[in-house]
């Protein structure tokens, strides 16, 4: 590891997580003139909105929202972007914090233009953790088609013969495998968190089988599977076969709501099974879907009226009950499941090709805590201490939240942040 205790401030604000909040929140400073610092751990900005098919509220594709943005950022000369790096440390307070972050290795410079000529000669493999693990990818590979920055990555684990035919694959001479961790330390006088979320892990909810049964999957796995971009180029199929399933159960609030996992309600997990629920009408008109629900949750007009139209749809079925456990059919694969239905009180048994997890969100800071004197609720989420100022959790950081309302949080936070200065 180096360090670089001389390392240049890069700007007076600093934003970590470069998913659709970090980058609302970048934008929103940079563009009315203070310098920011955006920080990702990942190879590439877009956070969870890059895993999706589409999203609410115009059910846009990725590309619709994120694309501009990457083209606002690219043309800001305010805005310095470091992937691949995460915050060790922060200490000082208001208006001036010194901050510790560790610049993960590449081992591509910025001469790659995305060839792909490395991929086509790598042999070896890894898991894609894009996909969920779903599929496999190269070991020198591209994060996903709307990486940005638009350059690859050489996976530590690349043995030496695959790292020497990258090398003379590669005509801009832009791999470099004696690239190495090293730490830097940026002055910047506030700090936004947009460090986002991650699924819940559906392997510690014993009742419901993921992992155990191979048709089960969670509603993020679903969601890559219906992307052109996924493991399965935008087929829903059933993972035991690759068979187009016929009956398909939705299980919302798997985790939430569950003083034993996550005790809250994540907000997005029932407009996103209805979401889900049109892929699956658009793919199969034939097919049969069961949501089994606690309540469903669809906040405003738009959410409710999306709800409306579905509801009319005589091949949907909801029923008002939570899925109890689950078991698999011998010799079939199909899922089993056991529910009740509280509005008649009847015990429902039912088995059906699919079981889709409707797992909800995690904060990533609750995970994995910044080293920063920052408050937490009892579910792990940074409480805003708008007194204290100086640092502020933007979207889901914050609250469970959807787009639209990230984005509107993190430019409230990016206001914060710029009125953190003016007062120093």
């Amino acid at each position: 590891m180096t360090t670089d205790k001389s390392a240049p401030a890069g700007g007076s604000i600093m934003v970590v997580g470069g998913g659709i909040s970090g980058l609302t929140t970048a934008l929103e400073a940079a563009e009315v003139g203070y310098e920011v610092l955006l920080i990702e751990k990942e190879p590439s900005l877009g956070g969870r909105v890059s895993q999706l098919k589409q999203y609410f509220p115009k059910l846009c594709p990725p590309t619709c929202g994120l694309e501009i943005n990457y083209k606002r950022v690219k043309d800001n000369p305010r805005i310095k972007v470091i992937t691949m790096a995460e915050v060790e440390k922060v200490e000082g307070n208001a208006g001036n914090y010194t901050v510790e972050v560790k610049i993960s290795p590449r081992y591509v410079n910025e001469n790659c233009t995305a060839c792909g000529e490395c991929a086509k000669v790598c042999e070896s493999e890894i898991s894609n953790e894009f996909n969920f693990g779903m599929d496999r990818r190269k070991a020198a590979y591209l994060p996903h088609n709307m990486a940005f920055p638009m350059r690859y990555v050489m996976a530590p684990s690349m043995g030496a013969d695959d790292r020497e035919k990258c090398k003379e694959a590669c005509k801009y001479d832009a791999i470099d495998f004696d690239m190495q961790e090293k730490t830097l330390d940026f002055k910047v006088g506030a700090i936004v968190w947009a460090t986002g979320w991650k699924p819940y892990d559906a392997a510690r909810i014993d009742n419901l089988g993921f992992g155990r049964y191979q048709n089960i999957i969670t509603n993020m796995m679903l969601e890559r599977m219906a992307s052109l971009n996924g493991p399965t180029q935008g087929k829903i199929l059933r993972p035991s076969d690759d068979k187009a399933p016929e009956t398909i159960a939705f299980a919302q609030c798997a985790g939430s709501r569950d003083e034993n996992h996550l005790p809250y309600c994540s907000y997005i997990c029932c407009m996103a099974s209805l979401k889900h629920a049109t892929y699956l009408r658009e793919q199969y008109p034939d097919a049969k879907i069961y949501i089994y629900y606690i309540d469903l949750r669809t906040p405003g007009r738009k959410y409710e009226n999306f709800y409306s139209n579905l509801k009319k749809d005589e091949n949907v079925f909801f029923i008002k009950g939570k899925v109890a456990e689950v078991g698999e059919e011998s010799g079939t694969g199909n899922v089993t499941l056991v529910a009740e239905d509280t509005l008649s009180g009847e015990k429902i048994r039912q088995t059906v090709d699919m079981l889709v997890l409707a797992t909800g969100m995690q904060p990533n800071a609750s995970v994995d805590k910044p080293n920063a004197d920052l408050k937490y609720n009892a579910d792990g989420f940074i409480v805003n201490d708008f007194k204290k100022g100086g640092m502020f959790a933007a979207g889901c950081a914050n609250k469970p939240a959807d787009v639209v309302t990230s984005n509107q949080n993190a430019t409230g936070m990016a206001l914060k942040a710029i009125q953190t200065l003016v007062r120093r």
